[in-house]
């Protein structure tokens, strides 16, 4: 019976729509998260007797007989609205109000991006996230810096011992992309570019199109905990309905396979 593959198809939508559920909720509390959701579209139907197909000379059947033959997932986007910010009252936490990401470099030399901006210095003075990759461009803090300052645009100023006036170090880049749905996540809150993220766009903080930045905060994730239960308990409900059309259908078969018996 067809039906026992059409509701099978929803169980494994339904399924994968509760994992994803489960990571949103997971991350519930991580820097920068964005949250995922789930897309379906129905697969193909079996035309029995087409919409408009002719039953005299002059008459035609107004709405066809077609049936179909379950869902499919899509996509797994992701949302990438703003998290709200939290002071952490860190001078090396920056958040993104707005559009934008940081450049990260990777050991391997591959460059990342991410909405994450809880850095520190690493051995050398150097700006870098928790697990130890360079900020890009890369920014050399002094060791006896006496004070550390990051405007909305991303420059990067310091008091040094005897002096009256702050130096420049430099200046934070941020990227945007045209599609950044499109940005493929590899963990520990960055990302990389594809072919349907497009090139990365540069530019710096308060221009056009990118965003501010926020020193001494953080951006949260934009997981909503109150609309993640709501979506769980949906999917629950649907993957229930689902395996009671595959119960329904087997009775129903049974009593078939009766009465032919019989």
């Amino acid at each position: 019976m067809r039906a026992l593959q059409t509701a099978a198809t929803g169980m494994m939508a339904q399924e994968l729509n509760v994992q994803v559920i489960s990571n949103n909720i997971a991350n519930v509390r991580t820097t920068g998260y964005k949250r995922q959701t789930v897309h379906f579209q129905d697969l193909l139907y079996e035309n029995f007797r087409r919409a408009g197909s002719a039953t005299s000379e002059t008459t035609q059947v107004p709405a066809g007989t077609f049936v179909g033959s379950g869902v499919k997932t899509v996509s797994t986007g992701r949302i990438m609205s703003q998290g709200n910010l939290t002071s952490t009252e860190k001078q090396y936490d920056l958040a993104i109000r707005g559009e934008g990401f940081f450049r990260v470099r990777m050991p391997d030399g591959r460059t990342t991006y991410t909405r994450d901006g809880s850095f520190d210095l690493d051995s050398q003075g150097q700006l870098v996230t928790r697990d130890g990759y360079q900020v890009e461009p890369g920014i050399t803090i002094p060791n006896n810096a006496t004070s550390v300052n990051i405007n909305a645009q991303g420059s990067v100023e310091v008091m040094l011992p005897g002096q009256t006036a702050p130096q420049v170090l430099g200046q934070i880049q941020l990227v945007r992309f045209v599609n950044k749905v499109g940005l493929e996540s590899i963990g520990d809150n960055l990302y990389i570019e594809t072919a349907a993220s497009g090139q990365p766009i540069e530019g710096f903080g308060g221009g056009e199109g990118f965003g501010n930045l926020q020193q001494n905060y953080l951006e949260e994730g934009n997981v909503q905990a109150v609309t993640e239960l709501s979506s769980l308990i949906a999917a629950q409900r649907a993957y229930e309905m689902n395996s009671k059309v595959i119960t329904a259908a087997d009775q129903m078969m049974s009593a078939t396979s009766a009465m032919f018996r019989g």
